[in-house]
C-alpha cells in the first residue's frame, strides 16, 4: 500500500500565492509593536498625554496645536464639523444611487459547449425512475416503477430508483453502471469545468441517483454474496405477443403490466463495472465519508463476488444477451481493478490491474478490428488510459513498471488509430469516424473515444510532455483535441446534415425521437399496451421534448431518418450519453470585478 493519495489529484490546479495573508499580518504586527515602542516627542505627548492639571492644557481649550500650526479652536471645530457635514451628505447620496434599481449589462451567453452540457444532463432527469425529486424540471415526467422489485414474488426485494436504459422502460444495470463510472471519471478530472458551467451539484445528484440504486441491486452490508440483480423489466418479444417493456408503448407512469426482476448468480462482467462504478464514485463523493466508503464497501463486496463466482451476465437466451450482451469479464476485472486501487489505495487492486495474464486474457497483446473501440462492453481502452495517468503521474515502479509501460505505450497507439492520416477506421464524408465499422448507432462510440482523446492530451499537458510518437513520427496534445473536436462538432450540427443529434440544442435536432415518454402526451389519458401504438407510429414531432439525448446517430453515408419507429437512427441511450460535451477547452475565467 502506498502512503500517498493514490489518485494525485485532478487535473485543475490553482495556484495559491506565496505571500499568505498571515505573512503580510505577522509584518504588520512587528511594525506597529515598533511603533509603540518608540519615544514621542513633545507635540506627540501633548496629542495623548495632557494632564487635566497640566497649564498646557488649559490653553488648548482656546487653541488646538497640530505641530506645525496653532489654530483656533473654534475655527478647528467648525472646519471637522463642515467636513463631517459633506461626508455624511455624500454617503446620503450614494446610498440613493445604489438603492434606486438600474440594468446591469448582462453576463456573455455560455459558449456552444457549456450550453450542449446544460441539455446533455437534462437527458438523465428525463430518465429517472422511483420517486422524482422536487426540482427533476421534467414537467411531462411523473413517479414510476413504484412496485420494482417488490411486484416479483421470486425477488420481493425493494428495486425502486435508478434509470431507464432508452426509449423504453427496462433497467439494464450493465450499461447504467458504465454510464455512473464515465460520469464520475468525468466529474473527478474536471469538477472546475462543472462548477464553472453551475452543474456541479446536478452532475453529483445524478451519480448519486445511480449509485443508490446500485447499492440496493446486491447485499451491499455484507462483504461476501452469492447473488446480483442485473436487470428490471423485460424486452423479449420473440415469444409471441404478451405485455412488457419493448411489446408495449406507454408512458412509464402508466405502467401496469409485469416487470420481472433477472438475477445472476456468476456474473463477473456486471460485478466488475458495479465496481467501477461505486469505486469512482466514492471519489467524487470523498467529502461525505459516510456515504464515499459505503461505496467502497460495496466496491469491494462486488469485485470479490465477481472474482470469485466465474461466468459472463448474460448467458445465450437469456433477456440481458438479446439488447446488451457481454463479449466477456476480463477487460471488468482490469476496469474494476484499476478503480478499486484509485479509489482505496489498496495495492493488491493494482497488483490485479497490471497482472500480464489479465491484460492477455482482456485482449491487451492480439489487437484485432474493434482494437481501441471504449464502450459499455469492452473498457480495455479506458484501462489503458486510466493506468498511464498512474504511470505519468505516481510512476510505482517495480514490479508494476512493466506492465504500465506496455499500457501507455499500447494508449499511444489507440491515439494513433483515431487520427485521420491512419487507416485504423474508416471516415464518413463529413467526417464522422466509423468505431464500430459502419454498423448502425455510431455515436454512442465517437463521444468515448473524443473523451479518451481529450482526456489523454490533458494527462500528458500535465506531464510536462508535449506530445507522443506514431512510429517515427511525432504529433502534439493540440492534434488530439482537435480530434475530439471535430467530432464533437459533427454531433453539435456541423455535418451534412446540418443537424444536431442532441435533442434541444441549436434549432435543428431530431423531432421524433424514439422515446415512449417523450412522444405520448400528458394528458390524462392512460393508453394501453397497444393503445399507445398510434403514438408510436403517427408522422406528428413528440409533443415532449427530451432536452439532451443525443440519439443512436447518422449512417455511415452521414444520412439520418428522423423516424420514431427506427431506433437505429433515432433512440437515445444511457451508455450513449455518458459523456457530456465538454470539449475542447476549459470555460474562460470569470470577468474581473468592477466597483
Amino acid at each position: 500500500m502506498f502512503g500517498r493519495d493514490p489518485w494525485g489529484g485532478a487535473l485543475e490546479i490553482s495556484n495559491a500565492d506565496s505571500a499568505t495573508d498571515d505573512d503580510r499580518s505577522r509584518n504588520l504586527q512587528d511594525y506597529d509593536r515598533a511603533a509603540l515602542s518608540r519615544q514621542l516627542d513633545e507635540t506627540q505627548q501633548s496629542w495623548l498625554l495632557a494632564a487635566p492639571g497640566d497649564p498646557s492644557g488649559k490653553k488648548k481649550k482656546r487653541y488646538v496645536d497640530l505641530g506645525c500650526v496653532v489654530v483656533s479652536r473654534k475655527l478647528f471645530l467648525w472646519t471637522v464639523g463642515s467636513v463631517l457635514g459633506i461626508g455624511l451628505l455624500v454617503g446620503f447620496i450614494m446610498l440613493i444611487i445604489k438603492t434606486v434599481p438600474h440594468h446591469h449589462r448582462p453576463s456573455p451567453p455560455p459558449d456552444e459547449y457549456t450550453q450542449a452540457l446544460h441539455k446533455a444532463l437534462m437527458f438523465f432527469n428525463a430518465q429517472r425512475s422511483g420517486p422524482l425529486p422536487k426540482h427533476n424540471n421534467v414537467s411531462w415526467r411523473g413517479n414510476s416503477g413504484m412496485k420494482d422489485g417488490l411486484s416479483d414474488d421470486s425477488v420481493k426485494k425493494n428495486l425502486v430508483g435508478g434509470y431507464y436504459d432508452a426509449g423504453d422502460a427496462i433497467k439494464f444495470n450493465f450499461p447504467m453502471s458504465f454510464a455512473m463510472t464515465m460520469l464520475s471519471w468525468s466529474v473527478i478530472e474536471y469538477s472546475a469545468k462543472y462548477e464553472a458551467a453551475g452543474e456541479l451539484d446536478h452532475v453529483k445528484n445524478i451519480i448519486k441517483w445511480g449509485t443508490d440504486y446500485l447499492l440496493k441491486t446486491f447485499n451491499s452490508s455484507a462483504d461476501t454474496i452469492d447473488r446480483v440483480v442485473a436487470q428490471v423489466g423485460q424486452g423479449d418479444t420473440s415469444k409471441g405477443p404478451g405485455p412488457n417493456d419493448h411489446y408495449c408503448w406507454v408512458r412509464p407512469e402508466d405502467i401496469d403490466y409485469p416487470r420481472p426482476v433477472y438475477e445472476c448468480h456468476s456474473c463477473s462482467d456486471l460485478a466488475g463495472e458495479m465496481a467501477a462504478a461505486l469505486a469512482a464514485a466514492s471519489i467524487v463523493f470523498k467529502d461525505s465519508k459516510t456515504y464515499s466508503e459505503k461505496l467502497a464497501h460495496g466496491a469491494r463486496t462486488l469485485f470479490k463476488y465477481g472474482r470469485d463466482q466465474r461466468g459472463r451476465y448474460s448467458p445465450g437466451g437469456s433477456d440481458p444477451s438479446l439488447f446488451y450482451n457481454s463479449t466477456g469479464y476480463w477487460d471488468e476485472f482490469v476496469w474494476g481493478g484499476a478503480w478499486l486501487y484509485f479509489a482505496t489505495g489498496n495495492s493488491s487492486y493494482l497488483q490485479l490491474a497490471t497482472a500480464p495474464g489479465l491484460a492477455k486474457h482482456a485482449g491487451a497483446f492480439w489487437g484485432g478490428p474493434d482494437y481501441g473501440v471504449f464502450s459499455w462492453d469492452n473498457k480495455l481502452a479506458g484501462s489503458q488510459v486510466l493506468l498511464s495517468r498512474l504511470r505519468l503521474f505516481l510512476s510505482p515502479g517495480y514490479p508494476y513498471e512493466e506492465i504500465l509501460m506496455t499500457f501507455h505505450n499500447q494508449t499511444g497507439n489507440i491515439m494513433c488509430s483515431y487520427l485521420p492520416y491512419f487507416k485504423s477506421f474508416n471516415r464518413t464524408k463529413g467526417g464522422l469516424i466509423q468505431l464500430n465499422h459502419g454498423r448502425p448507432q455510431p455515436l454512442q462510440y465517437v463521444v468515448n473515444a473524443a473523451f479518451l482523446a481529450s482526456v489523454y492530451s490533458d494527462y500528458l499537458d500535465a506531464a510536462d510532455t508535449p506530445g507522443w510518437y506514431c512510429g517515427p513520427n511525432f504529433y502534439s496534445t493540440d492534434v488530439l483535441r482537435d480530434f475530439a473536436k471535430t467530432q464533437i462538432d459533427y454531433i453539435l450540427g456541423n455535418n451534412p446534415q446540418k443537424m444536431s443529434y442532441v435533442v434541444g440544442y441549436s434549432k435543428r435536432y431530431p423531432k421524433h425521437v424514439h422515446h415512449r415518454g417523450a412522444s405520448i402526451p400528458k394528458n390524462g389519458v392512460k393508453y394501453s399496451c397497444k393503445g399507445g401504438w398510434k403514438w408510436r407510429d403517427t408522422k406528428k414531432p413528440n409533443p415532449n421534448t427530451i432536452v439532451g439525448a443525443m440519439v443512436a446517430g447518422p449512417d455511415r453515408h452521414d444520412g439520418f431518418k428522423d423516424v420514431r419507429t427506427n431506433y437505429n437512427y433515432t433512440e437515445p441511450t444511457l451508455a450513449g450519453n455518458a459523456v457530456p460535451p465538454m470539449f475542447p477547452t476549459p470555460p474562460p475565467p470569470p470577468s474581473a470585478w468592477k466597483p
